[in-house]
């Protein structure tokens, strides 16, 4: 079992910026498992950035330049550093880990982009 916890979500104005963090515990897990995902309102949830390897990142192309998925210096924990917030990123945002085949999830921390 894998348990993650996300933090860093809240009300910022567009062109502002935001850092989640998530951290895993459980299951040993490798942070290159790891990655961020978003739901908004009536749509489905996205991918948003993800690790697909410890040099190898992978990001929804409306976030691309804006968003970076990092790892933190303590064990099982990962940041995304989200600049020039928009509107349109509004959602609540997701950690997951893949693990043996299975998805794990985090509870969800909201992200809102309004003047």
């Amino acid at each position: 079992q894998v348990q993650l916890v996300e933090s860093g979500g809240g009300l910022v104005q567009p062109g502002g910026s935001l850092r989640l963090s998530c951290t895993a515990s459980g299951s040993i897990v490798s942070v290159y498992a790891m990655g961020w995902y978003r739901q908004a309102p009536g749509k489905e949830r996205e991918l948003v950035a993800a690790f697909t390897g410890p040099s190898s990142t992978n990001y929804a192309a409306s976030v691309k330049d804006r968003f970076t998925i990092s790892k933190g210096n303590a064990k099982n924990t990962v940041y995304l550093q989200m600049n020039s917030l928009k509107p349109e990123d509004t959602a609540v945002y997701y950690c997951n880990c893949k693990l043996m085949g299975a998805n794990y999830w985090g509870q969800g921390t909201q992200v809102t982009v309004s003047s």
